[in-house]
């Protein structure tokens, strides 16, 4: 009985010994699988899988058929089977080079002449729809602010182009994909919001659209729609069922902004992995409720737009739908679009006053003065060329075209008066309004004491750093009203405030307000 009792001891560390082996080697294969990027998990029987095969070269000696579709550790059913992605036919995970192609629509037309055109899906089907009627596209935007910048103007002149052309745009606002997060170019995961937080965001940037679009129930009028009425509702495991057989993780991993976000080695969280599957689910959802068959977006969006093409296509039977991307726009110093010294530069006019838009475009390098007219106005394409021909000092004038064009249509004519009347004072040395100039308050108590300068063109957006704003002074950029400064140490006063306000310069482009509150 011991000894029967002790083989059996045996027998039995000699199973746990072999299943230990065996999670062990599928631990490591899967990780040396996931390192390469090329995942194979497949189906097999325990006992017909030696502790040391590795997971990708079972296929080879496994009985399955060379060609079965396997998802995790089980075969599909025959219906999965045949609805399992195809192995050919997809979207380039790079994108499409269509700058040999001449299009006939007016739309497209409009994005090639203007520059807005970097890359589309089958874009000779797609000019033909849009010669033939109407298109609805889509563009979105996740509500991480209160206010959107400069870097998504490009993509709200597209869907008024869009529309100038005879077709129908949506906007649609990210309330359920904000929840997520988009790590595209992102270093590290974005800050979670409440909802309450993306509800605020969202109040504050819906607005703008209307200075862009014509809204209504029009074929060609605009619609606003939330993606958190569909993605807020979604039951995980029936999601899982009815469309994880349509991803691989293949094909995620293929794409270039995960590629960038594996290759810095920061992590990249499951929460954000998800995120282009949500994308690629709007697209098929706006296409079922609105029969949107384009998706606009940038350059960087190629991987998470062809998800949505490529998913709308196999789960609507074939709908012919269309991505189109934009170019990510830098300026000819290689700096991003949207930012400037003092900070991002904010469309609502509560987070930036509209002399700081009109400055922003006045200070425009010369080089860039063409392409942002025919990008960010609506004026002819002769007198783009025209403007931007100007050398030396005449180019000035150019400028201050683009600043109004730009500045009119996101604040209207009101506004141009006082700042011209502004931009005059602060260039031209004369007596004029400065209430279009930012300002900034100080106590009482504060002034009396008196506030070091430094911390002043601090917060005024001047300097980021004492040590830059102690070169700046020791450099003679610094005035106070119209006074070069020479003393780091200045401070403003009660006495020096008495007039009400004190005007702070730094060179010759950035003025603003100090004031007792």
């Amino acid at each position: 009985a011991n000894s029967s009792m002790a083989s059996s001891l045996r027998a039995g560390r000699k199973r746990a010994s072999m299943l230990f082996a065996f999670s062990l080697s599928l631990s490591l294969d899967t990780l040396l699988i996931t390192r390469s990027h090329a995942f194979s998990l497949v189906s097999t029987p325990l006992r017909r899988l030696s502790p040391r095969t590795p997971l990708a070269s079972y296929r080879r000696s496994s009985s399955l058929p060379p060609n079965s579709p396997v998802v995790g550790l089980r075969p599909l059913s025959m219906q999965a089977a045949a609805d399992a992605p195809p192995s050919d036919g997809k979207i380039s995970d790079e994108a499409l080079d269509v700058s040999a192609y001449s299009p006939k629509s007016t739309f497209l037309k409009t994005m090639v002449e203007r520059g807005f055109l970097h890359s589309c899906t089958d874009i000779e089907t797609l000019d033909k729809k849009m010669e033939a009627g109407v298109v609805t596209a889509y563009l979105g935007f996740d509500a991480t602010a209160p206010s959107l910048h400069v870097g998504s103007l490009l993509q709200i002149m597209i869907l008024k182009h869009l529309q100038q052309s005879g077709h129908k745009p949506i906007v649609l606002l990210g309330g359920g994909t904000t929840k997520v997060g988009d790590p595209t170019g992102k270093d590290a995961s974005r800050k979670m919001l409440t909802d309450d937080d993306i509800q605020a965001n969202i109040d504050g940037i819906r607005g703008v659209f209307d200075k862009f679009l014509t809204f209504g129930e029009g074929e060609t009028e605009a619609t606003m729609v939330n993606n958190d009425e569909w993605l807020s509702s979604l039951k995980y495991l029936e999601f899982l069922r009815d469309y994880g057989t349509l991803f691989t993780i293949n094909r995620m991993l293929s794409f270039e902004s995960v590629k960038q976000r594996l290759a810095r080695e920061n992590p990249l969280t499951f929460l954000e992995f998800n995120y282009m599957i949500l994308q690629a689910y709007d697209f098929l959802e706006l296409n079922r409720r609105y029969k949107c068959t384009l998706q606009l977006g940038g350059s960087d969006q190629w991987g998470n737009m062809v998800n949505g093409v490529e998913l709308t296509r196999r789960a609507n039977s074939g709908a012919e739908v269309f991505a189109m991307t934009a170019p990510l726009i830098t300026t000819s110093d290689g700096k991003k679009m949207g930012k400037s010294e003092g900070g991002a530069m904010w469309l609502n006019a509560e987070m930036l006053p509209p002399y700081d838009y009109w400055q922003f475009w006045r200070n425009t390098n010369d080089d860039d003065v063409g392409r942002f007219l025919k990008l960010f106005t609506e004026l002819p394409l002769e007198k783009c060329d025209e403007l931007a021909s100007a050398k030396g000092a005449a180019i000035n004038s150019a400028k201050k075209v683009l600043a109004d064009e730009c500045t009119r249509m996101l604040h209207g004519d009101g506004v141009l008066k006082k700042i011209h009347e502004t931009a005059e004072s602060v260039f031209a040395g004369k007596d004029g309004s400065m209430d279009n100039l930012p300002k900034l308050g100080v106590s009482a108590d504060e002034a009396k004491e008196g506030v070091p300068i430094i911390d002043l063109y601090i917060k005024l957006g001047f300097a980021k750093s004492k040590s830059e704003c102690r070169k700046l002074i020791e450099g003679g950029g610094a005035r106070i009203n119209g006074e070069k400064v020479s003393d780091i140490g200045t401070v403003i006063t009660s006495d020096m405030l008495s007039d009400g306000a004190v005007k702070l310069s730094m060179g010759k482009k950035k003025h603003g307000l100090v004031e007792v509150e």
